[in-house]
């Protein structure tokens, strides 16, 4: 009897080579959270956008803009408001990139989002920001707890890239 090589090596091979992981339902709630999060910025609705995190003054929150930190849903909702009253209309919005892990009561993902619109004075507003979430699953619903939102600095200049291209 004669056996290929491809009969040896291709069993071993994908042996080798891990298998995609399939997302949890976890990671697919998550997921849905996020999808949740974009439609609420698409359609400028700030009660919807507030939804996604946790309602109390534990939220803690890193953004581009000043202050340096905001604690409370209260604190991060006057961010949310003062940020879509700079467009006329809705903004465009999208996530890219989006990487979840969950377990048990506590996940985190990483994402860009994109952010385009025109503002107030007709003036073209276009800026990316990395994005870092930390979520708690409460009463069996995930809820953003922590949120870290940053954008690369040219070292050379001081000045953000609101581009961010890898």
């Amino acid at each position: 009897m004669k056996i290929s090589i491809a009969a040896v090596m291709i069993p071993m091979i994908m042996w080798m080579v891990p298998a995609v992981a399939q997302p949890t339902d976890d990671e697919a709630k998550i997921r849905a959270l996020e999808n949740q999060f974009a439609a609420a910025v698409n359609a400028k609705d700030l009660d919807a956008i507030m939804k996604v995190y946790l309602p109390d003054e534990t939220l803690f929150v890193f953004d581009v803009v000043p202050p340096r930190q905001y604690v409370g849903a209260k604190a991060y909702r006057k961010d949310w408001e003062d940020f879509l009253a700079l467009f006329k209309g809705p903004p465009k919005f999208e996530i890219t990139d989006l990487q979840i892990t969950a377990a048990d009561s506590l996940g985190y993902s990483h994402s860009i989002q994109h952010v385009s619109g025109t503002d107030t004075k007709g003036q073209p507003i276009d800026l990316t920001v990395r994005l870092t979430d930390v979520y708690r699953k409460i009463n069996g619903n995930w809820l953003i707890v922590h949120e870290h939102v940053s954008v690369p600095v040219d070292l050379d200049t001081n000045k953000p890239d609101l581009a961010s291209k890898p």
